[in-house]
């Protein structure tokens, strides 16, 4: 099983990047650039799955960290059970 602080960095990391893409024209500038300005009509049917999945993958992993947390508390180093 993953770590539950690694899936919800994954999980934010991507969202932010999938919002940027969406909601701002940076890959439209950039697949311009490149030469590939006819696949902006495509964009909308792969980044809104995309940030659906990656919103989805950070609610996850929230609720898989607070029950982590929850489970087992952290103890501090050099202490005892």
């Amino acid at each position: 099983m993953a770590n539950p602080k690694t899936l919800v960095r994954f999980g934010v990391i991507g969202t932010v990047l999938v919002a940027l893409c969406c909601f701002t024209p940076i890959l439209v500038i950039l697949l311009g650039v490149v030469g590939l300005s006819a696949l902006t009509g495509y964009i909308d049917y792969i980044l809104i799955p995309a940030l659906i999945v990656f919103i989805g993958l950070t609610i996850y992993a929230l609720q898989r960290k607070h029950n982590a947390d929850a489970c087992c508390p952290p103890t501090r180093a050099g202490e005892k059970n």
